[in-house]
């Protein structure tokens, strides 16, 4: 197989395993609906999701599937920060505003980065996505096609941020809708709540 199609696989692999509806993907989502630092979020997250890549297609993922007290702690601490989170979108919903629609959204840059971070790297199923499933998928090639696999999963992760975060920004304008925020953050709300249980759920 050619250096093109290791690429092209990586690609498709990482954007069959991004897509699923994840913490991070409705964090970037809701970044994005509310027009509050699009850019950097989206940024940070490719630049995060491709930084695990790396070190799955390097061949890290073999000794975090050893690690079993850790797999546990990540859970812990993923449910606890997606449980905090959710509550904060349900004391939103008890009190929607309209869409921010000029200038930045309702944090600064410094504590959104941090949630971007923190719903990157408290969830435990992008350790499996990119370091167990990349990383091992990739171990069937050598040399440069590995590398361009690698480079191919890396580049879904910024086509996949980037479309979320600024495809979500071209409906702003149809979301100035209070009672459209207070069903949004109360899904999101849901959405966390259901993934902490299924995160903490196999430790229990």
């Amino acid at each position: 197989m050619g250096l093109e199609s290791a690429g092209l696989e990586g690609f498709a692999l990482s954007i069959g395993l991004i897509l699923a509806l994840g913490p991070q993907n409705v964090f970037v989502l809701r970044q994005g609906l509310l027009r509050s630092h699009v850019f950097a979020v989206c940024l940070v997250c490719a630049l995060a999701d491709a930084s695990l890549i790396a070190a799955g297609v390097l061949g890290v993922g073999s000794v975090l599937s050893e690690m079993e007290d850790a797999a546990i702690w990540i859970a812990v601490f993923a449910a606890v920060f997606l449980i905090g989170y959710g509550l904060l979108r349900i004391r939103s919903a008890m009190n929607p505003e309209g869409m921010v629609t000029e200038g930045d959204g309702e944090s600064e840059l410094g504590p959104t980065i941090a949630a971007a971070l923190a719903f990157t790297f408290l969830n435990p199923h992008v350790y499996v996505d990119t370091l167990l499933l990349i990383g091992g998928a990739s171990s069937r090639y050598l040399g440069d096609e590995r590398l361009a696999f690698g480079i191919g999963a890396a580049a879904a992760s910024f086509v996949f941020f980037f479309s979320l975060g600024y495809g979500a920004k071209m409906l702003s304008p149809v979301l100035n809708n209070p009672k459209a925020w207070r069903v949004i953050d109360l899904g999101i709300a849901c959405i966390m709540f259901v993934i902490a249980g299924a995160i903490l759920g196999p430790h229990i």
